[in-house]
């Protein structure tokens, strides 16, 4: 049985294929057949495809219903080698690569395109100006690997490049699937929520909350205006930097409240409002386009739709089918535990080594049973917060886990330095970043309610903006401390995903991921199939935990839940 083909779709709708020897030379003559999707259907003994990216070709064969167990993405690895080589940014497409081989002009990369709301797979279409011939292709391949060959760690490296390239299989099949979503729910929350609709205008209980805080000012103010607000509140003597909720909510003003509650709806009319529903629901589905490895730690991101950032109410709205259920899990605790897994600190690992509250067993052995403290040291480690209380708290940590707390030192001292930094598989930071996830500089902070202009920062971010390479070397070094947990947890997640994928296919089961984001997995099944499911993420943690990170006492365990609709859950 021949291991690995390479295919390229051509352009009449066919397909160029040839087997693969594992240094990726040709082993015999390259063939062209007239049908993409029967040319892979007829060779079932392949295990691994190599093409130049899944989304040129995966949705057409899905669209074919084939579906393939593993693939070699080239532009993917292309990305992820150019990091680790230094030079994240450079063009990733097979024709850079190619020129860069042949010492020629790098053509740039193409635009992004705009999603298309609603369309099934309309991110996965070829892009203009990425073709290559098929022996260039082949070319880029035998390089490629040659290159993970000469990385630090091979072994990691390569298991990186297959696991983001099986991130691409989940991507375009939960984008066929799509996310149940009852838009009957949806318009009667909207209703419930914001009141009427106006031609031309708010709807009811926004304009009655902009008639309120109008009226709280004592003058007329725009509160979907963050600057209005700002200047509203310094006529009546308050100085604010923003008006984000956080900041809000230390004012003593008869503004604040329906300030508030305005811009949580605000935000809810705006992002997942009735424009929203008319443009992403399509058949009872949402089909958002994911982005696997969309920030520069491996988290994914969306092209247009917001499926990462769903509110809880509009949660509602998401309805397993007839006779159907959701499983939805969100692992616990997971940066933490995968702190313990990196550093290799024993006192962590035997902490993390149980699947119980992971906060608790730190405060019984660190922190005289004050759970909330251990919480604050220990995310204060991996986020950078050092200074007042959690200064303290971490120096309680440093002692008790020394080697947890210098591993993330040392992310720290490389970035302020301007030194790269990598994750557990190999995953590079940028050498001078500051940031490339919005919010990763600072403490998650519960919010997502910032009007247009106002970013999604935190107090911990210590002014710092997302997505700025700034050249403050302590910013830096918060991301890169950051950068070495939170990316070696999107290793591990892109491992579960394939896990996962693999033991529901291979169980002959019905059910679908159908919903990823950074901890949490949703699983679309038959009713009578959920308890198998719930087994089937449970073993699939634990795999990937052994995967990515070896032998070691850590667990990775998943508050899992079967519910009817998505707000359930949580």
């Amino acid at each position: 049985m021949t291991e690995r083909w390479a295919v390229a779709a051509t352009e009449s709708g066919g397909a160029r294929l040839v087997p693969l020897d594992a240094a990726g030379l040709p082993t015999a003559p390259a063939v062209t057949e007239p049908e993409l999707a029967e040319a892979v259907r007829s060779r079932p003994g392949v295990t691994r495809w190599v093409w130049r990216s899944t989304a040129e070709i995966y949705p057409r064969l899905l669209a074919a219903g084939v579906s393939v167990a593993r693939c070699y993405d080239i532009e993917a690895a292309e990305s992820l080698l150019l990091g680790h080589e230094g030079r994240l940014g450079e063009p990733r497409s097979a024709a850079a690569a190619h020129a860069r081989l042949l010492r020629a002009p790098v053509p740039p990369d193409p635009a992004p395109r705009q999603a298309v709301p609603g369309s099934q797979s309309s991110l996965f279409e070829p892009r203009s100006g990425t073709e290559l011939p098929f022996d260039a292709l082949l070319q880029v391949y035998a390089d490629q690997l040659a290159r993970h060959d000469a990385t630090d760690r091979p072994d990691r490296m390569r298991l990186l490049t297959a696991s983001e390239s099986a991130g691409m299989l989940v991507a375009a099949e939960m984008n066929r699937a799509g996310l149940p979503w009852r838009a009957d729910v949806h318009r009667d929350v909207l209703q419930e929520l914001l009141g009427e609709r106006y031609a031309g205008g708010e709807p009811r209980r926004l304009a009655e909350l902009a008639d309120e805080v109008s009226a709280a000012f004592g003058h007329r103010v725009r509160p979907d205006l963050p600057a209005d607000v700002v200047r509203a509140f310094g006529r009546a003597g308050i100085k604010v930097k923003s008006t984000r909720r956080w900041e809000l909510e230390e004012l003593d003003h008869p503004a604040v409240r329906p300030l508030i509650q305005y811009k949580k709806l605000y935000r809810i009319w705006t992002a997942h409002g009735w424009s929203w529903l008319q443009d992403w629901v399509r058949d009872g589905r949402f089909r958002p386009e994911y982005q696997p490895g969309g920030t520069v730690s491996g988290r994914w991101t969306t092209n247009g739709g917001g499926a990462l950032q769903i509110p809880k109410v509009i949660r509602r709205a998401v309805v397993a089918d007839e006779g159907w259920r959701l499983v939805v899990a969100d692992a616990d605790q997971m940066e933490p535990r995968v702190l313990a897994a990196i550093s290799r600190d024993r006192g962590l690992m035997e902490v993390a080594g149980h699947d119980g509250d992971l906060y608790t067993a730190l405060s019984d052995r660190a922190f005289h049973g004050d759970r909330d403290h251990a919480k604050i040291a220990l995310l204060g480690a991996v986020y950078g917060q050092t200074s007042g209380d959690g200064l303290k708290n971490l120096a309680a940590l440093r002692r008790r886990f020394p080697h947890a707390v210098a591993y993330v030192d040392e992310a720290a001292k490389a970035g302020e330095e301007g030194r790269l930094v990598r994750t557990w598989l190999g995953r590079t930071s940028p050498p001078a970043a500051g940031s490339g996830d919005d919010g990763e500089a600072g403490i998650p902070q519960e919010g997502g309610d910032d009007l247009p202009g106002e970013g999604s920062g935190s107090p911990a971010d210590g002014g710092f903006t997302p997505g700025y390479a700034s050249s403050d070397a302590r910013a830096r070094g918060r991301f890169t401390r950051n950068f070495v947990v939170q990316g070696s947890a999107a290793d591990w997640a892109l491992l579960l995903l394939a896990a996962l994928r693999h033991s529901l296919t291979a169980a002959g089961l019905r059910a679908e991921l159908v919903f990823f984001q950074h901890d949490e997995v949703i699983v679309h099944c038959p009713r009578e199939e959920a308890e198998t499911v719930v087994e089937a993420i449970r073993a699939a943690g634990e795999l990937a935990g052994r995967t990515t990170f070896g032998e070691t006492p850590v667990r990775f365990p998943f508050t899992t839940a079967v519910v009817q609709r998505y707000s359930d859950a949580k």
